[in-house]
């Protein structure tokens, strides 16, 4: 991998630091010539405000956490003069630095994309920048998404946040520059053995913390669908109970970096689209299809773009109340 990074010398990873120091590994990567959004490539990556393993920060830069095939990792990028300029730290610092280009996007191919609409035609002229990463890592998209199962973004944000912190590690290279510590989640040994009462109180209910604990005890066979075609590899994740088409696509869209991975089952998703596309707030996950089939082997990317255009209808019924599971 020689002139891929450069390799510097490490320290313990995990360890918490006052002051940055300087990675373990760098790497500049030039994108494809064209308009590209850093934040829109990475943002789907972020479960929260508060998530402990991602951070975009007010200069630019964007810091994200990873357990890697090779240990724990962290990675910084940002966007400079036509270039992305990465660091990273920890023991998956090079496995990170070698996945770059996938994960900014560079397998994507946006001119794939013939928008049919209107509305899309605009969206796509106001957001030329969007790519769809990959990570190449199941687990870290498999598991928040699964705590999304049924429930308001709030609580799946909060749990997710709360698991982290206490059951991961924290994340090597320098502290953000506010002193805030970012953390690694836990492998999946960790996950298996993390009691049902702690389940409890980060407010996940048993059917969805069977759910994971299903697929971290077969870890490696879900990580493998990440070098799987998308339909190979959503068929691979539905094989575990708790998993199904919601919670797959949801996955590989990141994983796989899958543009045709549409995300049915959801609560919001068809209204949205329906009305976006054919003024039918009342669309159902039936009618989605139909009007995203022009668009067939993009069509997260059009539900993406739909989104990122904010078509979205008036709300018409209170949001759906937060439970407290912690406190039956």
């Amino acid at each position: 991998m020689a002139g891929r990074f450069a390799p510097r010398p490490r320290t313990a990873p995990g360890a918490l630091r006052a002051e940055p120091r300087s990675a373990d590994a760098t790497r500049r990567w030039t994108p494809p010539p064209g308009p590209y959004d850093l934040g829109l490539v990475l943002g789907p990556l972020r479960r929260g405000p508060g998530d402990p393993t991602f951070r975009a920060l007010p200069n630019g830069s964007v810091w994200r956490t990873a357990r890697t095939p090779d240990g724990p990792g962290t990675l910084r990028v940002v966007a400079r003069g036509g270039a992305v300029e990465a660091e990273a730290w920890g023991a998956g610092a090079g496995w990170m630095l070698e996945q770059l280009p996938e994960l900014l996007g560079a397998a994507d191919d946006p001119d794939a994309f013939v928008p049919r609409h209107r509305l899309l035609v605009m969206a796509q002229r106001r957001r030329p920048g969007l790519r769809l990463c990959r990570t190449g890592l199941v687990l870290e998209s498999l598991i928040p998404s699964v705590l999304e199962q049924k429930v308001t973004t709030v609580e799946a944000y909060r749990a997710w946040r709360l698991l982290v912190r206490t059951y991961g590690e924290p994340a090597p290279g320098p502290a953000l520059g506010s002193g805030e510590q970012m953390y690694v989640m836990p492998d999946a040994r960790t996950w298996a053995l993390i009691p049902s009462w702690e389940w409890h109180k980060a407010g996940v209910d048993a059917k969805r913390s069977s759910t994971i604990l299903r697929a971290v005890r077969v870890a490696r066979r879900m990580e493998e669908a990440a070098a799987m075609e998308p339909e190979q590899a959503v068929a691979r994740l539905e094989l575990i109970p708790g998993i199904g088409p919601w919670t797959s696509a949801e996955v590989v869209q990141r994983s796989n970096g899958a543009p045709d991975a549409v995300t049915v089952g959801d609560l919001h998703l068809p209204g949205i689209v329906g009305h976006a596309l054919a003024g039918d707030r009342d669309a159902d996950d039936a009618a989605m299809l139909e009007l995203l089939a022009p668009y067939e082997g993009q069509r997260h990317r059009a539900t993406r773009l739909i989104l990122l255009s904010g078509h979205t209808p008036a709300r018409r019924a209170p949001r759906m109340a937060i439970r407290n599971i912690a406190a039956l």
